[in-house]
């Protein structure tokens, strides 16, 4: 990204993707409020053919959930690629600064899915995807954050402005991505799991563990 083209992007009044320079660790949560958590705010999204313990377990505070690439949708009338995700619900909105926390793990072999996502937005259905892709970890598919994280704990925190529209995008306390949101006054919500994306490997995981959901004072 050119000097140029940021002062471009803000001149017409719009964020401009760009990479971060990740050197200096900071605390994304300072100025923000950790809201109550409980297992109920979590509602599993799974093939609609096969039992939840059969693509997600809850151990030790680690949630495990995994999809094959020939797993039905996760409704009977839905259209879209096969999912394990967890929704958070109980925390919908569309107005004020969000983030969403979270130490995530994807087994090596993973590949070609969503681990993450911000849903809703004006001209799409998500805000924020982070996928992995033959292990590196990718705003959508389009801009590399992370390198080699097969089967190692990272920490993940997503900075949802939705009065501003834009996000942050922190991993191991270190800012590596800000982005334009996809349009304000809309609903949204936090997603975490797996959900298949293009060239995606037959079996797709990731573990969760410590998620959060915090709102900026």
């Amino acid at each position: 990204m050119t000097v140029l083209a940021i002062l471009l992007g803000l001149s017409l009044g719009y964020l401009v993707p760009h990479q971060v320079d990740a050197q200096t660790q900071t605390d994304p949560t300072e100025g923000f409020k950790s809201l109550p958590l409980t297992q109920s705010n979590f509602a599993v999204q799974r093939p609609y053919d096969v039992p939840v313990d059969q693509r997600y377990s809850f151990k030790d505070g680690v949630h495990k959930l995994w999809v094959f690439d020939t797993d039905k949708p996760h409704s009977t009338t839905s259209q879209t690629k096969p999912r394990t995700e967890i929704r958070i619900r109980g925390y919908d909105y569309s107005s004020g600064v969000w983030q969403f926390e979270g130490q995530g793990y994807v087994p090596g072999g993973t590949s070609g899915v969503s681990v993450m996502q911000v849903f809703g937005a004006v001209t799409h259905a998500t805000t924020f995807m982070l996928r992995v892709y033959n292990g590196t970890l990718y705003y959508y598919n389009s801009q590399v954050l992370v390198e080699n994280v097969y089967d190692k704990w990272f920490k993940l925190n997503v900075i949802h402005d939705a009065d501003a529209d834009n996000v942050k995008i922190y991993i191991d306390d270190q800012l590596r991505f800000s982005a334009p949101g996809r349009g304000s006054g809309v609903s949204h919500y936090f997603k975490f799991g797996v959900y298949t994306q293009d060239d995606s490997s037959h079996r797709m995981e990731s573990r969760w563990k410590d998620v959060k959901v915090l709102k900026k004072n």
